[in-house]
């Protein structure tokens, strides 16, 4: 995890998914992984939703296990795909961010993209890095997405429960770990249609236009409450 800002135990923090979350790429990711699946798995159209939000090495090693040299030549291609991509901001991102920061809420990227693609969108955007208290990488992840290991490192390093927590993701193996981790979930449709996304979320959105912090605060405490009940 790299961190630039440090704050006193936190009640809550604000975790983000990155491409479809923070940055609107999905779409190109879409067309990528739509041409690596029509060439090399043929049988399976819709591949390209499978893969999304898992990290590069569980993709892999899923679908080329025992391939070596297969694997070392997708990862070159995404590399290249990557190194001439662009990263423009989801509407509304980068306001909710400034207010989290005026406001004192940590926030994190919590991606399963490495640090070699990381690289690429610091080339392009530098000034993210300044928007978050920490971006937490596929190198740091544990198991992908659905699993809920991110989630819960990230909260942890910054100092509280998951629980405790947002999370904005727009994929389905996302939404499913945000839940699964015990936060409250925002799903964005700028990859799946909202009905896809709701059973793991708590609210759907189409981007940040019209969120406020005291959207985010309202629907946290709902969320603890819907959880106390059930306790």
């Amino acid at each position: 995890m790299q961190s630039f800002a440090t704050s006193p135990a936190p009640r809550w923090a604000a975790l983000f998914d990155l491409d479809g979350v923070v940055v609107d790429t999905e779409g190109q990711y879409t067309k990528f992984w739509q041409q690596i699946g029509s060439r090399d798995f043929p049988d399976q159209p819709d591949f390209a939703g499978n893969i999304k939000g898992r990290t590069l090495t569980d993709i892999l090693s899923a679908y080329y296990p025992a391939d070596a040299a297969r694997q070392s030549a997708v990862k070159a291609e995404l590399e290249d795909f990557e190194r001439h991509m662009d990263f423009p901001y989801v509407p509304g991102v980068t306001d909710l961010l400034a207010a989290l920061q005026a406001a004192g809420v940590p926030s994190a990227v919590v991606t399963s993209s490495n640090l070699d693609k990381m690289a690429c969108l610091y080339r392009q955007r530098p000034e993210i890095r300044e928007r978050f208290t920490a971006i937490y990488t596929a190198e740091d992840a544990g198991r992908s997405k659905p699993a809920p290991d991110c989630y819960l490192r990230a909260a942890q390093r910054l100092g509280c429960e998951a629980s405790s927590c947002i999370v904005f993701e727009d994929s389905l193996s996302g939404v499913k770990a945000g839940h699964a981790s015990g936060a409250c979930v925002v799903g964005l449709t700028t990859t799946n249609p909202a009905d896809l996304l709701k059973p793991w979320c708590d609210v759907v959105i189409e981007d940040f236009t019209h969120v406020t912090l005291d959207d985010l605060l309202s629907l946290r405490e709902a969320h603890i409450a819907r959880a106390a009940g059930k306790a």
